[in-house]
């Protein structure tokens, strides 16, 4: 089986944004790629879902949870400047089947983290907004074999650079 780990998809931007980033939305098309991120994880054996409890990232798993029935847990270890290993733990505790979200620093660590760890990149990185990583074969100590990234369902005009 498989971990999910998607980068939230396309917010309001930041210099834009007045107040609390914590609150800042996903866009119009922000929505459509958080719609088709459900549409393309609903097939999938999805044990839960955690997210940054910023509302972005909520707000891209929030179509998943609603098609799946499950709730959004609000997970601190997947917000913005999450320490690598903090994320790492988080990846043993929830196992197979799980879907994460998180932001454009915590993925790259955690993928850089693993790749240190064994882990073979099947793929280049992708760390565009709703790009998901498909980690294969977590085990009981959080190692995990390969990771794969897809990119933005729909396409995204954001470069592939971290």
């Amino acid at each position: 089986m498989s971990i999910f780990v998607v980068r939230h998809a396309k917010a309001s931007s930041r210099r834009e944004w007045v107040g609390d980033d914590r609150l800042r939305p996903l866009t119009t098309s922000g929505r459509r790629q958080a719609a088709m991120l459900a549409e393309r994880l609903r097939d999938e054996t999805v044990t839960g879902l955690w997210s940054s409890p910023y509302l972005r990232c909520t707000e891209t798993l929030a179509p998943l949870g609603r098609r799946l029935d499950r709730p959004v847990v609000d997970e601190p270890r997947l917000a913005e400047g999450a320490a690598f290993e903090s994320t790492l733990e988080l990846l043993r505790e929830v196992g197979d089947g799980a879907v994460l979200c998180s932001h454009g620093d915590v993925i790259p660590d955690l993928v850089q983290a693993l790749v240190r760890r064994g882990t073979v990149l099947r793929t280049p990185p992708d760390w565009r907004k709703a790009s998901v990583w498909v980690l294969d074969a977590p085990d009981a100590d959080g190692a995990v074999a390969t990771a794969a990234a897809e990119p933005p369902p729909g396409g995204s005009p954001e470069p592939r650079s971290r």
